[in-house]
């Protein structure tokens, strides 16, 4: 059972719209869910996805009445990169572009799917519409991510990505030069009020840190920095929003850009370069490396110091 107090962000939304939101699934998959039984408010069983909710009121959902969908299936199609392999884990190079997992509007040709191609055994480990996999890169990032190969692999990296001792690096290039040439970004993130599918930096937000360090600046065709940015936590386009927050947006991104010029960029200019985490089969703290994505390096080659 799902249950979530409405946020201030979803304040006068639409029943089936919140649904959608909390439970990652489609809005008719939602109106289905409300008019199958599926969903109570306040204690109360709803059979209209009509209705409209307020912050605070209480949301019982229930997973079991979603919709049945079918469950990813290989797919050979799919094309990424494999750094190490072992009996425990895969780290994979993700390209741009490259959906992680089947969800709303995503139901083939993601990562999973070619995942299940390769790596048939990793079909039963987690959940299953997303299995082995037990963190995310956004769609339009590129780099590093981990998988599970087991369910005891699965349950240790999840724990060490939940107290935060599995660490990422990312490779990002903003507009303008910070004035500190190193600092903390400590901004709680929640749902956007004024739009609910969008992250924001919010008072009553879960606690967020992102670190960064200006590793370079370019005068040419903007005056633009490259930062290195580590995850102190790991919240839903933290880096993107925290950047745009102290006005020093993401080049390239459509969401949280600020209607700014992509300057030839076709995605963000974010690259998870470096993770490190405990291996879960030997217990050694391991790093590995992604060098910066083609697309990414052709662009900065491009840029005039």
């Amino acid at each position: 059972m799902i249950v979530e107090e409405v946020p201030a962000a979803l304040d006068g939304q639409r029943l089936d719209r919140i649904v959608a939101l909390i439970g990652d699934i489609s809005r008719s998959d939602a109106s289905s869910t409300i008019s199958d039984g599926g969903v109570k408010v306040d204690g109360l069983a709803v059979s209209s996805g009509k209705i409209r909710l307020v912050e605070g009121q209480r949301i019982e959902i229930d997973p079991a009445m979603f919709p049945v969908i079918e469950l990813p299936g290989p797919d050979a199609d799919v094309e990424f990169g494999v750094v190490h392999e072992d009996e425990h884990v895969i780290v994979v190079d993700k390209p741009p572009g490259l959906v992680v997992h089947p969800g709303a509007g995503n139901k083939l040709g993601t990562l999973a799917n070619g995942l299940l191609h390769r790596f048939p055994d990793i079909e039963d480990v987690g959940d299953r519409m997303r299995p082995g996999i037990v963190h995310r890169l956004d769609a339009g990032s590129s780099g590093l991510l981990v998988v599970a190969r087991t369910q005891e692999a699965a349950d240790r990296l999840i724990a060490q990505f939940a107290d935060h001792s599995a660490t990422r690096v990312y490779d990002a290039m903003v507009w303008g030069v910070p004035d500190a040439p190193h600092g903390i970004i400590d901004a709680p993130l929640g749902r956007s009020r004024s739009d609910p599918l969008r992250m924001a930096v919010v008072a009553d937000g879960r606690p967020s840190r992102t670190d960064y360090q200006v590793i370079g600046s370019y005068s040419e065709p903007a005056l633009v920095s490259r930062l290195e940015c580590r995850l102190e936590t790991g919240r839903t386009h933290q880096i993107r929003v925290h950047l745009s927050s102290i006005n020093h947006p993401l080049l390239g991104d459509p969401t949280y850009g600020q209607r700014r010029p992509n300057l030839g960029l076709q995605r963000p200019f974010l690259h998870a370069a470096q993770l490190q985490f405990v291996h879960p089969g030997t217990g050694e703290r391991v790093t590995h490396h992604s060098p910066l994505a083609p697309d990414l390096q052709v662009w900065l080659d491009k840029l005039v110091v």
